[in-house]
């Protein structure tokens, strides 16, 4: 009778203990453990973390950190970080933390446009991304990628279509290099390859002038007309005398992009440059900025004209008066000066 009682206290001990461990099991595993008031926040973690860098942001975000590190060492991922972006959602347990932050890494869009050097789109990608801009120089700028893709320093810019695309906030610098070339790849279709020959012109060309074209006018609806202009002085072999390019010279030969030149003046069309098209005839070696689709897509849609000539127009601002010969062109360039002058 005695042996029995034992026995039987045994048994509702290891009960009561296996209840408990149950109850800790349960509240480790589904009770809520966030603290914060939004709907929900995102955890970055970066390549080659440990668990103590995840625990540090996690901690600020969790109720009891103790039951999640428990947790995370039940389910070894404390020995099995993953590097990503993931959603942790208000009302999470530690189980629904550890599912999300192993295994559902979220993509982000990255998007760019208008930067004038690849130093300027290196900086821009590496605000969104984990990679840094340095990295992203390195490996845009790289020889024997460049020479395998038929770009140059000069040209490398052209390689980047400006538009949001998907990546995974760890992406790698080569990884977001190589898929920009095949996304280059995918833009130039057929159909806009056939359009570039027609002008005789190559893609390079094309998306160099195109960035002429969208520093000159920031009308969408003018840049075919604008286009025109320099296909026309292109054929006539006359030189461009664009100043976008007499600008971007300026900066070049300065090492100062940051420069900021609001007028041409007499002075800086002096620079000795190729990219300074008053000096030198034909396109510049490569683009002075990254043009929208809608300036790539105006100059392979460029207007049919005579016009060889365009300035400012002062009574219809942010367009332009075109001009078919010099005399009619001094004329409305006599206009804007006379406005300027009463500025």
């Amino acid at each position: 009778m005695y042996i029995k009682k034992i026995l039987l206290a045994i048994v509702f001990i290891g009960l009561a203990i296996a209840a408990y461990f149950s109850y800790f099991v349960y509240n480790a595993m589904f009770q809520p453990n966030t603290v914060f008031n939004k709907e929900s926040v995102y955890v970055a973690v970066p390549s080659h973390s440990k668990y103590e860098d995840v625990r540090a942001q996690l901690k600020p975000l969790l109720i009891d950190i103790e039951s999640f590190d428990a947790l995370a060492d039940r389910k070894k991922y404390n020995r099995n970080v993953k590097a990503g972006r993931f959603l942790i959602k208000k009302g999470m347990s530690n189980n629904d933390i550890i599912n999300s932050i192993r295994s559902k890494n979220l993509p982000i869009k990255v998007s760019f446009n208008n930067q004038e050097t690849i130093q300027d789109l290196a900086g821009r990608v590496a605000e969104q991304i984990e990679a840094d801009s340095t990295s992203l120089i390195n490996v845009m700028l790289n020889e024997n990628f460049l020479k395998k893709n038929n770009f140059n320093t000069e040209t490398a810019l052209g390689m980047y279509i400006p538009n949001s695309y998907e990546f995974f906030w760890n992406t790698s610098p080569e990884t977001f290099r190589d898929k920009m070339v095949k996304e280059y790849s995918r833009f130039w279709n057929s159909n806009r390859k056939e359009k570039a020959k027609a002008l005789n012109l190559t893609k390079e060309e094309v998306y160099t002038l195109a960035s002429i074209v969208q520093k000159e006018t920031a009308k969408v609806d003018e840049r075919p007309r604008v286009s025109g202009v320099y296909l026309n002085r292109l054929k006539r072999k006359m030189a461009l005398q664009a100043d976008p390019t007499v600008i971007y010279a300026v900066k070049k030969s300065e090492n100062n992009f940051k420069k900021v030149i609001k007028r041409v003046l007499y002075k800086h069309l002096e620079v000795d440059s190729p990219y300074n098209t008053y000096k030198y005839p034909g396109l510049p070696p490569g683009p002075i900025a990254m043009p929208d689709v809608s300036a790539i897509n105006a100059v392979l849609n460029s207007e049919k004209h005579s016009y060889y000539y365009f300035v400012a127009d002062v009574k219809n601002f942010g367009y332009h008066k075109f001009a078919k010969t010099l005399s009619q062109h001094n004329r409305n360039r006599q206009e804007y000066v006379n406005w300027i002058s009463r500025q």
